[in-house]
């Protein structure tokens, strides 16, 4: 187009309007945006697997843009995490119209509120449940005390319907039911939303509604064996699982495992793991195939799917309470696991649910088979989260109370 050919077109346009640029405007909920997205992330790849370039990336925005809100990741982790817990002691807060009814009425009330904030936020939860341990100490105390009212709340409404219930056992039963509530936030099961909260909500009444065994029932010692000096790769793999137990995946260096296992430099674990992730890898794998390599034998030795699965519970209580830190670090930590090893970790869990969803239909033909996984991963979650409320080695959570619960939240009742 020569030069007359562009003045006759400029001359052709001219009363045309200009054609109108795209305008980005910021949106008003962009800070709710930016929590939100920041939570599903550090729910998914924990708190120190998540960058402020990462969640600007969620969100398509620079991370000019992103501080500009949030003067740095731990204020949006800290925002959140309190946020969080805030719920909980906001579902415990009765209306007025509801002080003067029954205590049955006031827990339905609490449990409902307390379901429907667990399935509003399933998606971010976990940071609440697997990440706090980041948080500095005063605004943990802050969130321990949410979670402290919350408990209150539920074990009084418990002692006005049961008041010949023990206090510890009522305490053990909160504390089951709130696991039951937490453990939404741990599965990615698709199931609607009010078919979700109706299973919860049963299983919670279960919960509350059964008479434990009594405690510091063991008839024996289930503690981790000692690991000769002389088993180097299997003393790495548990000072390693106790060194992320106590500090957290990320605040533990290859150096601190050498040093925990006797070696004398860090060079030395290289013989056995090419890194701390494969360390990490190696327990986690070895704990999900003792689970997935009792599956058959039980089958086989049961004469119902019910007998299968009290067998099926009664060697996972015994497993996990054996090595109680690496029932926790898999929980905790599994998304610090290479990406590879943590698809081949999660398929393993995932046919392992499946395989206890299937005994679980046969004993209750009633569930979808996403119905049974969501139960599985509740009484599968049941065993650490008590652990980790009451204590490990607290008699009030014996193997055989952990049992009879895990049993409950699967069957609606005790076992036969």
């Amino acid at each position: 187009m020569d030069a007359e050919d562009r003045r006759a077109t400029g001359d052709a346009n001219a009363g045309r309007p200009a054609p109108s640029r795209a305008v980005r405007r910021r949106p008003r909920d962009r800070r709710a945006q930016i929590a939100a997205a920041s939570a599903e992330a550090f729910g998914s790849f924990g708190y120190h697997g998540v960058s402020m370039e990462d969640i600007a990336s969620r969100l398509d925005i620079s991370s000019t843009a992103l501080y500009r809100h949030y003067p740095s990741k731990y204020a949006l982790f800290r925002e959140e995490a309190l946020r969080l817990a805030a719920l909980s002691t906001e579902a415990v807060r009765l209306p007025d119209e509801l002080h003067d009814r029954p205590a049955t009425e006031r827990l339905d009330h609490i449990l409902n509120a307390l379901i429907t904030a667990a399935i509003a936020n399933r998606r971010s939860a976990a940071l609440l449940r697997w990440q706090n341990r980041y948080l500095d100490n005063a605004d943990r105390q802050i969130l321990i005390d949410h979670l402290i009212t919350t408990d209150a709340a539920a074990r009084a409404l418990l002692a006005e319907i049961r008041p010949d219930l023990p206090d510890d056992d009522r305490a053990v039963l909160s504390a089951a039911a709130m696991s039951v509530i937490g453990s939404i936030c741990d599965h990615h099961v698709s199931i609607p939303v009010r078919a979700l909260a109706a299973l919860v909500r049963a299983a919670c009444e279960a919960v509350l509604a059964c008479t434990l065994p009594a405690p510091g029932d063991d008839t024996e010692s289930l503690g981790a064996k000692e690991v000769p000096l002389t088993f180097k790769h299997e003393l790495l793999l548990v000072r390693a699982i106790e060194l992320f137990h106590e500090r957290g995946y990320p605040n533990v260096s290859v150096e601190d495992i050498a040093n925990a296992a006797g070696l004398p430099a860090s060079s030395a674990v290289y013989r056995f793991y090419r890194s701390k992730g494969d360390l990490l890898a190696a327990a986690f794998r070895r704990a999900a195939d003792r689970v997935s390599a009792a599956i058959g034998p039980a089958i086989a030795a049961s004469d119902s799917p019910e007998q299968a699965l009290r067998t099926l519970i009664e060697l996972y209580v015994r497993g996990s309470f054996a090595e109680r830190a690496l029932t926790f670090v898999y929980y905790a930590e599994i998304s610090n696991v290479p990406p590879e090893d943590r698809t081949v970790l999660r398929n393993i869990q995932r046919l392992n649910v499946e395989e206890w969803a299937k005994l679980l239909i046969g004993v209750r033909p009633e569930l979808s088979p996403a119905a049974a996984r969501v139960l599985v991963h509740a009484a599968l979650a049941l065993v650490v989260d008590l652990g980790q409320w009451l204590g490990p080695d607290n008699p009030l959570c014996s193997r055989q109370r952990v049992i009879h619960l895990m049993q409950v939240i699967l069957f609606g009742r005790p076992a036969h």
